[in-house]
């Protein structure tokens, strides 16, 4: 009878395990690596910071600080936080270690999870897992194309190609308090229930992010920041387009679009797969002028974004592709003996030494379920050695797709080895 944990996962949060977990660490990879391609260096956030570091940073408005935050008291009586998202964090990161005083602009990724207490759902988990970079101390518009056009690249390097990149300006100070004035004066004017009313006078941009049916039925006739933008303001969205224009990279302006975070200005955008339903935005971001001087550093301003890795598999998925090499291992080494196992174990170690993935066959199994270990492994090859190999100095080489064995010099099997991976790749 199988015997069954009293424990499971909490809700909300999954598992990546083998051999799924090789697609999760191969789209979080893309993701890391196109940030570092462009010269993004790594930041190592902790998982929780002060509580007040994410109600100034991201703002009490917004669900994420008013709703969703994993809050508790210390056992110093101190309040925390687990970190919400990302970029609250390394903005006090670059504060704290004096980045900002160096050569501009900053450039950082991070990567890890991220925990919301949202209602679970395809898509929405309490912990999710994203990549993240921000760009800091420099306001050009070609940097927030850079940073766009890197989300777009990593996306794409895992081979996705149904998503769409939707992109708008939120303006800036010349022109955002005016916009605001004229969005209030119209959204007093509808039947708001009272908490819609309340979000209203903190911050209206949100009332125009409701999902909510017959609150979208009720501001379709809304002003819209794109049409109210500075001059200033509205040069600087031109020139971002021009970039993405320039870089090839395919986009959407979307008047409407709302990202779920205060501090954003100018510049912001979303990635968007239609594959996933209600869940659909896979990444996104945007610019942040004043983040820094709120959160006590320099008036430096900054761009960045967030990228979901569960999401991006799930899109993935819902395209039918996959990514990643769900083997364990190159080799799979099969021991007919102690004297074997011995000395197979000093051979696993030196192919691992020359880039080699080793797994053996523990525990004294026979070869009949030491090679369907060999086969579950993802193995190109086993090496096969027994005591009668072992005294003439040979190992056996066998290719595990067609069955093929022979014998080769166990002295030169590191070599061997590495030529026959070689190629077949």
């Amino acid at each position: 009878m199988t015997k069954t944990s009293s424990f499971t996962a909490p809700k909300g949060i999954p598992d990546y395990v083998p051999p799924a977990s090789a697609e999760f660490v191969a789209v979080r990879d893309a993701l890391v690596r196109s940030a570092r391609s462009a010269g993004y260096g790594h930041v190592e956030l902790p998982i929780f910071e002060d509580t007040a570091l994410f109600a100034r940073g991201v703002g009490e408005s917004t669900d994420v600080v008013s709703k969703e935050m994993y809050t508790f008291a210390d056992r110093g009586d101190r309040s925390v936080t687990l970190r919400p998202e990302g970029t609250a964090g390394v903005m006090r990161a670059v504060i704290e270690h004096g980045l900002d005083r160096g050569q501009l602009p900053v450039k950082l990724y991070y990567a890890g999870p991220f925990f919301r207490y949202e209602r679970p759902q395809a898509g929405r988990y309490r912990q999710l897992q994203q990549v993240g970079v921000e760009a800091v101390g420099v306001d050009d518009p070609a940097l927030d194309a850079e940073v766009v056009a890197i989300a777009d690249a990593g996306f794409r390097s895992v081979g996705l190609t149904g998503f769409r990149l939707e992109i708008t300006s939120l303006g800036d100070d010349t022109c955002r308090p005016q916009y605001r004035e004229l969005l209030q004066e119209f959204l007093f004017q509808l039947p708001l229930d009272e908490e819609t009313r309340r979000r209203a006078e903190l911050n209206p941009l949100r009332v125009l992010d409701d999902k909510r049916p017959e609150v979208r039925e009720l501001t379709v006739g809304a002003p819209l920041m794109i049409d109210h933008l500075s001059e200033s303001a509205k040069a600087h969205f031109e020139q971002v387009l021009g970039h993405l224009d320039a870089l090839g990279v395919p986009y959407t302006v979307n008047p409407r679009m709302v990202r779920g975070l205060d501090y954003y200005t100018k510049t912001t955008f979303e990635f968007v797969h239609d594959g996933l339903g209600a869940q659909s935005g896979i990444g996104g971001g945007g610019r942040y002028d004043g983040l820094m001087a709120q959160l006590g550093g320099q008036p430096l301003s900054g761009i960045g974004f967030g990228l979901g890795v569960d999401r991006t598999v799930l899109a993935l998925q819902a395209e039918g592709k996959t990514a990643g090499d769900p083997a364990r291992v190159d080799v799979f080494g099969v021991p007919l003996g102690d004297a074997a196992k011995q000395r197979l174990v000093v051979l696993a170690a030196q192919l691992r030494a020359a880039g080699i993935r080793v797994d053996l066959a523990y525990g004294g199994r026979g070869v009949k379920g030491a090679m369907k270990a060999a086969d579950r492994s993802g193995a190109k090859y086993a090496l096969v050695l027994g005591d009668r190999d072992l005294a003439e100095g040979e190992i056996g080489l066998k290719d595990l797709a067609g069955g093929e064995q022979r014998q080769i010099p166990i002295d030169t099997a590191v070599a061997a080895v590495s030529a026959a991976l070689a190629q077949d790749r």
